[in-house]
């Protein structure tokens, strides 16, 4: 079976990256294909990157406070596009209140502060659809 492609973005204005590296050396560490697609990324531009680079998962760090404007746009996007089987998660300083909403919307992992890098890891493993995932190059 091929690896698990994620791709990690920064969206919004938000120049704090550090959070988003250490997720993407992890994901790689457990043995996922990551693309890492840099700071102040539109919604336009990461949903374009996880088309282009076939991506089984879109993670999304945020700091800025704008999961609010950014995740429901992106998760537009990707419906507009056919690629609703693609996986979101989204971490960072995410409010208890606003977790609802972005599991409705179809949000399904929201990890804040604290969270473990394993728990994260774990949670991509078992929630990117084996039905979505190609089979392993046969070479």
């Amino acid at each position: 079976m091929r690896r698990i492609r994620v791709v990690i973005a920064k969206p919004g204005l938000d120049g704090h990256d550090r959070g988003a590296k250490v997720i993407a050396r992890s994901l790689r560490d457990a043995g996922m294909e990551v693309i890492y697609t840099g700071l102040r990324q539109t919604p336009e531009q990461i949903v374009e990157a996880a088309l282009q680079e076939d991506a089984d998962a879109i993670g999304v760090s945020i700091l800025s406070g704008a999961h609010n404007h950014v995740c429901p746009r992106m998760m537009a996007l990707l419906a507009e596009k056919g690629a609703r089987d693609v996986l979101v998660v989204v971490g960072g300083i995410i409010p208890d209140a606003d977790i609802p909403r972005l599991r409705e919307i179809g949000i399904e992992g929201v990890f804040q502060p604290g969270t473990s890098m394993q728990t994260i890891v774990d949670f991509i493993t078992t929630h990117v659809r084996a039905d979505a995932r190609p089979p392993a190059d046969a070479s």
